[in-house]
């Protein structure tokens, strides 16, 4: 009897280090598909945090003085894979630009918070058409 559970032990030491040796093997063999974001995601974040620091700008009294140029990269940018350039999307880039602008002229008649405002609602409606996951965040750029 003891002869037997001896074998058994060794049966299954034996086993476990195979099957740890077959582990090591396959971790080699692993490919990850890692996310990488296209040209327009990372434009679009870098928009992001631009706004977002502008709007503590605006809300500090601080008024803005200059329109980042590389924003008009938002006609060139490469999309996700699964995205196409469109007219709607063409629209709302061409009137993104147009109210981003807006909020640096100093001739304007309305409020700096007011043409801020605009531009971020502008992001919102445009992420309505496409790509809605971002709005809530958006959202949050608004100055109340």
């Amino acid at each position: 009897m003891k002869k037997n559970l001896y074998i058994v032990l060794l049966l299954l030491a034996f086993g476990c280090q195979q099957d740890h040796k077959n582990q090591e093997t396959n971790k080699d063999k692993i490919v990850y598909d890692m996310y990488t974001p296209s040209e327009m995601s990372l434009l679009m974040n870098s928009m992001y945090n631009y706004n977002a620091q502008l709007k503590q700008d605006i809300i500090n009294g601080e008024t803005p003085t200059e329109f980042p140029e590389n924003f008009l990269e938002i006609y060139s940018a490469e999309l996700s894979e699964f995205k196409s350039r469109n007219e709607v999307f063409q629209g709302f880039s061409k009137l993104f630009i147009e109210k981003q602008k807006a909020i640096f002229n100093s001739d304007a008649t309305l409020s700096v918070t007011q043409r801020y405002n605009e531009a971020i609602n502008l992001c919102i409606s445009c992420h309505t058409t496409e790509c809605t996951g971002p709005i809530p965040k958006i959202k949050k750029l608004l100055i109340q």
